[in-house]
This record gives structure tokens, sequence and C-alpha cells, in this order.
């Protein structure tokens, strides 16, 4: 095939224009949703603040991390310091994989405002629950008893509830670093924005999960089961998410907190399973993904025992996980269907 014939585009665009469509698409519904429904928008805060911030700010940390052990491997004097960080930015940073990691940054913003004010919005639009259908779902399965309280009996409510509590709390801080270090540390960026697309796929399957089977989750519905456990970080989460959805059920225009609860489907589980399951594909070392095949599985199990969510989340949100990870693929043309023929411009290669 000769030069003309050949279709060559920018790398931000052959690896993040459909995520860029899908998570624009998802945008704009959640405004018409916002706007048809007089519900207001809202920039959902984190610990490090809103996530126009704290996403840029991360990013800017880990290229800092990724910069200066280079820098000082080659051993500038004070002279010819500022001159090997030039060459070794220019390097590392050229502007094609910068506008690509602009590009993921964007998809993930767009999608993740998106998902937590769809999230917000549900007990205006679907405020039908189904969580005794989920509560006797969880019985059938537990053979009759409370899965919490068999958990509960079997774990014991001591050292398991703190450390169960940071592996549940540790998803804050777990996602937009997993989100930084995939587009910045990874050789191969196409990797990168197979991750960061399947992220933004999570938000929108979970969306939809939300919607088909809206429920509160245990915690919220059967406090009782409840009482034996310690104060922990995830029980002053689940706190502060009730009271956060209480202020937007009075008057979502005179808060700025959003609700941040619904039970079906664990993206929390959705989320960690797509690390793991990604680690595994493109064989990362064997250790990180064995540690990461553990998360999933404390990650599962914190959400029952803590009464997040019921049995069947679980599984459902492997489900999506799967399911996101492999329309990643197709987004960023990991996997290519027969006709299917674009080559993408290459970067330059990694220093």
């Amino acid at each position: 095939m000769s030069n003309k014939a050949k279709q060559v585009i920018s790398p931000w665009r052959g690896l993040f224009g459909i995520p860029l469509v899908a998570t624009v698409t998802f945008m704009a519904l959640m405004l018409a949703t916002a706007a048809l429904n007089g519900l207001p928008v809202r920039d959902p805060d984190g610990f490090l603040g809103p996530s126009y911030v704290r996403l840029p700010l991360i990013v800017l940390l880990v290229m800092v991390a990724d910069v200066v052990p280079r820098v000082v491997a080659q051993r500038p004097t004070v002279r010819t310091l500022l001159r090997t960080v030039v060459r070794v930015v220019r390097s590392r940073w050229t502007m094609p994989r910068v506008a690509a990691i602009a590009a993921g940054m964007a998809s993930f913003y767009f999608a993740y405002v998106a998902y937590r004010n769809l999230k917000s919005f549900l007990p205006f639009l679907r405020d039908r629950l189904t969580d005794s259908m989920l509560v006797d779902t969880d019985r059938w399965l537990a053979g009759g008893g409370n899965p919490s309280d068999v958990l509960h009996d079997l774990l014991g409510t001591g050292f398991t509830a703190e450390f169960l509590s940071v592996v549940y709390v540790s998803f804050l801080i777990f996602v937009p670093v997993s989100l930084a270090v995939s587009m910045v540390w990874s050789d191969d960026l196409s990797r990168g924005a197979w991750y960061v697309s399947a992220l933004c796929f999570n938000w929108i399957l979970g969306t939809a999960a939300y919607y088909l089977l809206p429920s509160l989750g245990p915690i919220y519905v059967e406090e009782s089961s409840f009482t034996d456990l310690p104060m922990t970080a995830t029980s002053d989460l689940q706190e502060s998410l009730y009271e956060n959805r209480l202020e937007v059920l009075v008057d979502p225009n005179a808060t700025q907190s959003v609700q941040g609860i619904a039970a079906f489907a664990s993206l929390h589980v959705s989320i960690v399973f797509t690390a793991a399951l990604m680690a595994h594909l493109v064989r990362l070392p064997r250790p990180f993904r064995w540690l990461l095949w553990a998360y999933v599985g404390f990650t599962g199990l914190a959400t029952v025992y803590f009464g997040w969510h019921y049995i069947l989340d679980v599984p459902a949100g492997l489900a999506i996980g799967a399911l996101s990870v492999w329309l990643a693929a197709i987004a960023t043309g990991i996997i290519r269907f027969p006709g299917r023929r674009r080559e993408t411009e290459k970067l330059q290669p990694m220093a």
C-alpha cells in the first residue's frame, strides 16, 4: 500500500478518538437529563479537590517522578542542570505524547463527572428501589441467613474490619494514581489508552446498571446487621454519603453535595477487576499481577462485609469490568476487525 493510500492519524485521535466521542456523548446525556429535570450539575470533590484540579495535579506529580531520576542519573553539574532537565523532558514528553495524555485525561474527566451526576440524579428519576428483591436473593444465596452476619461471625469484627476498611478506602487513591501511572509511565502508550478507556466504559456501564436496578445496599436498609462493626474510615464514609444523600433529596439546588449511594452493581469490584485483568493480559510482572488479583478478592469481600453491596452486585461488577476491557480494546484499536486498516502515527521512542 502506498503512503498516500494509508490513513495516518495522530496518536491522540488514533487511541482516544472513539473513547472521546463516547464520553462526550455520555456527558451530553447527563447535561440534557439535568436540564430536562431541573437538576444541578456538580463537579464532585475528592480528597485533593475537584477532579479538574486533582487529575492534572496527579499527572504532573507522576511526570516529575518520571523525569527527576533520569536527570539525576546523568549527574549534571549546577551549570548543566537546566540543560539536562530540558533535554530529558524533550526526549520523554514530545507534543504527540502530551496531546495523547491530555485526550486520555479529558475522556476520563467527561465520563467520571457524567457518572457522578447521573448517579446523583438517580433518586429523582428512579424512585422505586429493588432492595427487597436483592435482600431475598442474598438470603437464598447464603442459605437463609444474612451474608454480612455470616462473614462477621466467620472472620470476626476486630482486625478484619480494620484491614478490609483500608482495602476499601484505598480505592479512592487507587483510581487516580493508576490512571496517571498507566498514561505517564507506560512504555507502550496504547496499553495506557486501553486502561483509561476501560475505566471510562466502567463509568458508563455502571451508570446503566444503577438505573436498571436502583438500590441502596444492605447498610442502608438493614443497618442492624452492622452495629457489631467498629468505627472505621469505611463507616465514616458510609455516614457521610448518607448525610449527602439527605441534603440532595431535600433540595439538590441548595447544596454542592452529590448523592453517591447506589448498590447494583459494584463499581469498586469492576474497576479493580479491570486493572487486574489488564495487568494479566499485558503480562505485567507476576508479583504485581498476584497483588492485583488479591486486591480484587479483598475488595469483593469488603463490599459485602461492610454492607455496601449485595452478593449479586459482585459478579455484576466482574461482568461490567470484563465488558469494559473488551469495549476499550475495540475502541483503541487493540482488537482490530477485518477490513479496519488504520495506521496511527507512531510516538517518538521512549528514552
